[in-house]
């Protein structure tokens, strides 16, 4: 199941940043005393109860008002809203209740999404002022200090509640769940189309064209596929109409849901710093990918054209090693056919298990080969290996001292465990324990 979502909302300067920062833990949304500060959605992840969820903050809501840019912050919140699992509306203690607050309450009552009413800035006790903040409808306001933290665990214990159950299963689907991400124009759409034999999906020059993320069933002789079409990712700088400030957003929550990422590069362009972070997206949640080169029908080729970008790639994306690229074209359906076996292939893969007996005869072999390193004296002393999960594929190490665990041991023990499974498509997660830590 995707993470839960909590929208934070309410007008501007009322500390929803500062609440927002509070939660994740660092200080990802900018603070500043001025109203409309934030005016792109921000998200994050944080956990509470043992429960992950993903938090956005946006940008204040002026319900009325001819301000181009208040007016597209209104419409920022809105996104939030619809996407939200529970909102918070955060109101102002010292400001008292306003019109304005009244008119985004009335609003949040009609979203027919739960809605738990925090008032912020509250820093010494429960003040009575608090009270006039009932005749918003919202039920009872709970008194919370962005600054200094207080209420926000009250605050997150009424969110939890109208999480969906933990254990609450999605229908039962053997469906393998696809991805489609890249920066926009680089072809997704036409893939999707491409695939369906239909056109399903708005195709169009203008790069930013889809802006939801679109799913689409198909089945063949290979299996059963959900191919999910996002928004395309740009620069921030170069975000000029309002809604595609949140195409990111939607396809982050695109790739947590997906079981393969396909990374849509276009040939014509080579690998850009956008694609850099947008595989980057992939790599970090742990999804297994396949590069795909697309408008390879466009590209005046030799011998060696695909030699040459392919080391383009492995060099500008060193950190997806592991992802297989095909060189494609939408347009004409060049390769498309092969998508099917790879991705398969690469779902497979990432859902991999190995017996803890046959991960430390590689780990044995391993350091039979290299030596694990020494420093000042101390040599590592490394017990065994285990697995403790999958999607990706996730070992634990325990050993005498993780100080003495260089990263470039660690490199090589994830080279040996992918060449001995010939583990391909997927990240490997290696987490090293001292000998006593739990291992789950």
């Amino acid at each position: 199941m995707s993470k839960p979502i909590i929208a934070i909302v309410g007008r501007p300067n009322v500390g929803k940043s500062m609440l927002f920062n509070k939660i994740i833990g660092r200080r990802l949304s900018i603070v500043e005393d001025t109203p409309g500060v934030t005016r792109d959605r921000i998200y994050g992840e944080s956990d509470w109860q043992g429960r992950k969820f993903t938090l956005i903050d946006t940008g204040g809501i002026e319900p009325r008002t001819d301000n181009q840019i208040l007016a597209f912050m209104r419409s920022q919140a809105q996104i939030a809203i619809d996407n939200a699992t529970v909102i918070v509306f955060l109101c102002d203690i010292k400001t008292g209740m306003t019109a304005s607050d009244q008119e985004v309450a009335s609003m949040l009552q009609r979203c027919g999404k739960p809605v738990i009413l925090a008032v912020n800035k509250v820093d010494q006790g429960r003040s009575p002022d608090i009270y006039e903040f009932y005749n918003l409808g919202l039920g009872d306001p709970i008194a919370v200090s962005a600054v200094h933290g207080h209420g926000t665990g009250d605050l997150l214990d009424a969110c939890v509640q109208y999480f969906p159950p933990e254990d609450e299963e999605e229908e039962e689907d053997d469906a393998i769940k696809v991805a489609v991400i890249g920066k926009p124009n680089a072809g997704k759409s036409s893939l999707v189309n491409k695939i369906l034999g239909e056109e399903r999906v708005i195709v169009s020059n203008v790069a930013g064209t889809t802006r939801d993320a679109i799913d689409s069933r198909f089945t063949n002789d290979k299996g059963s596929f959900v191919f999910i079409d996002t928004a395309g990712m740009r620069k921030k700088s170069k975000i000029e109409e309002d809604i595609e400030k949140y195409s990111v957003l939607r396809a982050t929550m695109a790739i947590d849901r997906a079981d393969v990422c396909l990374i849509m590069i276009d040939a014509t362009e080579g690998v850009t710093e956008q694609d850099t972070k947008v595989a980057g997206m992939a790599h970090e949640a742990g999804k297994a990918s396949i590069i795909v080169v697309n408008k390879w029908d466009l590209v005046e080729k030799d011998d060696k054209t695909m030699t040459r970008m392919t080391e383009e790639i492995r060099r500008d994306l060193a950190y997806m090693t592991y992802a297989p690229i095909l060189f494609i074209s939408a347009k004409t359906g060049q390769r498309v056919d092969k998508l099917f076996d790879m991705i398969d292939y690469v779902a497979n893969q990432a859902a991999f298990r190995v017996t803890t007996g046959m991960l430390n005869t590689v780990l044995a072999d391993a350091q039979t080969r290299v030596q694990p390193p020494t420093d000042k004296g101390r040599r590592l002393k490394i017990y065994y290996m285990t697995q403790v999960g999958v999607k990706p594929p996730h070992f634990v190490v325990f050993c005498n001292d993780r100080r003495l665990f260089h990263f470039s041991y660690q490199r090589y023990l994830e080279n040996c465990i992918r060449s001995t499974f010939r583990l391909e498509g997927t990240p490997i997660i290696l987490s090293i324990r001292e000998k006593g830590d739990k291992e789950d």
